[in-house]
């Protein structure tokens, strides 16, 4: 007879941007069209390459821009996004992974600092309809305070909640609110930009993902 494996979490939550769509180039793109208003560098692939290794202040500074104005351009951000939707992707594989999880009762859900407009208009695009919840927030440091609002409101123990992201501040918020955190190297940050932090796992494909799921969150790879 078959071994099951207990079920260690409950709830996967996912980052959106550079997690579960491909947004470099549509994020490239709405920097550089609010560029003159705004007034910051326009940038290209190399900078893009040298900001993978940085902290979000130091990539403030490096665009020549506060990180206290992030707020106040999101909003025109997020417009050029809704309008340009063509040029986002979902990653290989996400798709999969998330009817896999769908099917065998995990509860889905995405936290972004990106408009949940945005989010579900994608969603629909690409016939991803298994997630439960989405979360948005433009306060880029919230994500902990989020998580943990979102556990006290839907009876989830933090303990029972994984969470999947591809930047530096995904693992700190996650530490910040003691849940478990998967790193994936698709995304923004370069492993060298978030190795100091710990994550507790750090995968290269969707389907490991799964693995460290379907295994009661006992392959760390760490």
């Amino acid at each position: 007879m078959e071994e099951l494996t207990e079920k260690k979490f409950d709830c996967i939550i996912f980052d959106f941007d550079g997690t579960l769509a491909d947004s470099g180039e549509i994020s490239m793109k709405a920097i550089n069209s609010m560029a003159e208003k705004y007034g910051f560098r326009n940038i290209g692939w190399d900078d893009v390459n040298e900001m993978r290794t940085m902290s979000i202040n130091d990539r403030c500074r490096y665009m020549g821009v506060s990180i206290l104005k992030i707020p106040v351009f999101a909003s025109d951000f997020y417009l050029y996004y809704k309008t340009h939707m063509d040029d986002l992707k979902l990653y290989p594989g996400i798709g999969d992974l998330a009817e896999k999880l769908h099917d065998e009762d995990y509860q889905l859900a995405v936290l972004s600092s990106n408009s949940e407009n945005n989010i579900r208009h994608f969603f629909e695009k690409n016939n991803i309809t298994q997630f439960n919840n989405i979360m948005c927030s433009n306060h880029i440091f919230s994500k902990d305070t989020m998580i943990n609002r979102f556990a006290r409101r839907h009876g989830i123990q933090k303990d029972r909640i994984l969470y999947v992201g591809d930047e530096l501040r995904d693992i700190e918020a996650c530490k910040r609110a003691g849940v478990t955190v998967v790193w994936v190297d698709w995304g923004l940050d370069l492993p060298e930009t978030v190795l100091g932090a710990k994550p507790d796992y750090m995968v290269s494909k969707p389907e490991e993902i799964y693995n460290i799921i379907n295994s009661g969150g006992m392959n760390n790879e760490n």
